[in-house]
């Protein structure tokens, strides 16, 4: 009937040693008896429905409450909250399936279980393989959050910390991914060592194969090195202008002003001008007045020096040394006035400068008694 009791006659003495003390003696007590039910008895079924319910628990306050809080230990985003935080649920499951196969072999191995041996060893060894493969989709799932360890919020270089986060998610989801192919062919019992040695037969057609996606993965080496931008940075590449809202191993997602997302290689971007809008220090505003061919020169010097004045005093302006109102160009019918100002970096700043300056030109055209070029207008 395959039933056990304790060990083998042949280490009795050893199984004796070992299932005596608390809780063995408890245990021993619990689960003797006839079986009942496929070898196992009443007090075993019993103590076995108990591992399980142990199990379940102890993926549930995994996964609610230890993870979260080790999370919110030692992360380094205040976006991670203890309290708010749930780990994926494989994380539950594979803990749980760890706690009822480690339960259930020191129940064989230091007590006197009444169970059919097959049983409980299939159990045993299931169990621990579905523990494997829930750390496997586990260890998937948990390196979204990688961010958490890399990116820390308010510091200057958060911007890099993010892109690298974006890359090594990607790495991170390509090896877990290889890792659970070679444990699920490892588990199935196949010849790893054929198929390492068939990748070393077939490693050339693959990489003639795959020379893209193997160059955009050097392109995702390169931005992380070069950094020509980051995750966030409003870009211009190829006519193709918008927000990098993910760098990838193989690609980098580009949000567009229509908001539209944008797939883009890798390699092209690396091979590519890539224009920067982020990183400027400061925006250029460059508007022209046009006045008529017989303005007063005198007005018109005198125009250009108080609108140079009153900008220059305007906090939002910067780079004063290179800042100026000319006049540079005339016409038959009317004459030209060019401004050069920079405003701080901010877009909504260089609007609302623009504004300003616009109406500021208008009030002082008026007082300096210049009329603004009309082509309809013939005299």
């Amino acid at each position: 009937m395959g039933l056990v009791n304790g060990k083998t006659m042949q280490d009795g003495e050893e199984t004796s040693a070992e299932s005596t003390g608390f809780p063995s003696d408890i245990l021993n007590d619990f689960m003797a008896g006839d079986e009942i039910l496929l070898g196992f008895s009443g007090g075993t079924i019993g103590v076995v429905v108990g591992l399980i319910v142990i199990s379940v628990l102890g993926g549930i306050i995994s996964r609610r409450f230890l993870f979260p809080r080790i999370m919110d230990l030692i992360s380094k985003s205040e976006r991670i909250d203890g309290k708010t935080l749930l780990a994926p649920k494989s994380l539950g499951w594979m803990m749980g399936f760890l706690i009822f196969s480690e339960m259930m072999s020191w129940l064989q191995n230091n007590s006197e279980p009444v169970w059919d041996s097959s049983i409980a060893d299939n159990a045993i060894e299931w169990s621990f393989t579905l523990f494997l493969l829930g750390m496997l989709l586990a260890a998937y799932r948990l390196v979204d959050y990688l961010d958490a360890f890399i990116v820390v919020e308010g510091e200057e270089n958060a911007a890099s910390r993010r892109s690298l986060a974006s890359v090594a998610e990607s790495v991170g989801h390509l090896v877990v991914a290889l890792l659970a192919a070679f444990v699920v062919a490892g588990l199935f019992g196949l010849n790893l060592n054929g198929l390492i040695a068939g990748l070393g037969i077939t490693g050339l057609a693959l990489a003639l194969a795959a020379r893209d996606s193997v160059a955009n993965i050097f392109g995702a080496i390169s931005i992380i090195i070069d950094q020509p931008f980051n995750v966030g940075d409003w870009i211009l590449v190829d006519d193709i202008e918008g927000e990098v809202v993910q760098i990838g191993l193989r690609t980098t997602l580009i949000r567009s002003s229509a908001d539209t997302l944008i797939t883009v290689p890798n390699s092209n971007l690396v091979n590519s001008p890539v224009e920067n809008f982020s990183q400027r220090r400061f925006r250029r505003i460059q508007p022209k007045f046009e006045f008529e061919a017989d303005s007063d020169p005198t007005s018109l010097k005198d125009f250009c020096d108080k609108l140079l004045a009153k900008v220059k005093d305007d906090p939002r302006a910067v780079k004063d040394d290179d800042s100026w109102v000319k006049v540079n160009a005339f016409g038959p019918s009317k004459v030209t006035v060019s401004c050069n100002f920079y405003s701080v970096q901010s877009s909504s700043s260089q609007r609302e400068m623009t504004e300003d300056l616009l109406l500021l030109a208008k009030e002082i055209a008026k007082d300096c008694s210049l009329t603004f070029h009309e082509p309809r207008l013939r005299r």
